[in-house]
């Protein structure tokens, strides 16, 4: 059990990744949180933990688009109150509806997106930083994609926050590794069998993408003792090999 006494936070634990990162990472010792705005997915993902006889998670209902200031405030507090330090925190939430031009994009699904990709994870993020702080060595993983850095047409307003998310994971890691506590790194998941992969690419024939559970190897490094020291980096699970 790696990650024994390990408490580590999953945004959108309901979803595909996240419920797969939750499951893998309790599975293997650590005590999650798990954080999404839908209760029947997340009640879901802590039966299938408990299925697992891994340490019983928490199931926290939140937000993250729709959260103010003061109810960010509120779950760190409770996070330190509950366990006095976190050992991890992984941005797995994401905002995707389809592809369009930017011509095209309306006000109110443009700050939706960003606010779920961008602006949630900040807020998240600095709040707990405190939390995390208290922790010998803690670990803040972003989920990006692999076409960020393309900036293709029509990603519209989920390619701008993940381009925005890269550049915010790769300053807070500069920011935080002079006191090698905090460890902070991006994770492309790259193409699997995932809710998002179908929303995206529906007519594609997903009997040949990896299954969701294919990932869980750069999960267990990400969070676990091999990865301490390394920060800033962005690791592609395609290519992914302990």
């Amino acid at each position: 059990m790696p990650l024994k006494d390990h408490v580590i936070l999953v945004t959108g634990a309901g979803g595909g990744l996240g419920s797969t990162a939750a499951l893998a990472l309790a599975k293997s010792g650590a005590h999650i949180i798990l954080l999404d705005k839908d209760i029947a997915k997340l009640e879901a993902v802590y039966d299938a933990i408990l299925a697992a006889n891994a340490p019983d998670p928490i199931i926290y209902p939140f937000d993250l688009a729709g959260a103010n200031e003061n109810e960010y405030q509120e779950l760190a507090d409770k996070i330190a109150d509950e366990y006095g330090a976190l050992q991890g925190l992984l941005h797995s939430a994401v905002e995707f509806s389809a592809f369009s031009p930017i011509s095209q994009f309306g006000t109110k699904a443009w700050g939706h997106t960003l606010n779920v990709n961008l602006n949630g994870p900040f807020l998240l993020t600095r709040v707990l930083l405190p939390v995390l702080q208290k922790s010998q060595h803690a670990s803040i993983v972003f989920t990006s994609d692999s076409s960020a850095r393309q900036a293709h047409a029509y990603s519209g307003a989920y390619g701008v926050s993940k381009i925005a998310m890269e550049g915010l994971a790769k300053i807070l890691a500069e920011e935080l590794e002079a006191a090698q506590k905090i460890r902070v790194n991006i994770l492309i998941p790259g193409a699997v069998d995932s809710p998002l992969r179908k929303r995206a690419y529906p007519a594609e024939d997903k009997a040949k993408l990896p299954a969701m559970d294919a990932i869980a190897p750069a999960y267990l490094y990400l969070f676990g003792g091999q990865s301490i020291g390394v920060t800033g980096q962005a690791i592609d699970a395609r290519t992914f090999h302990l």
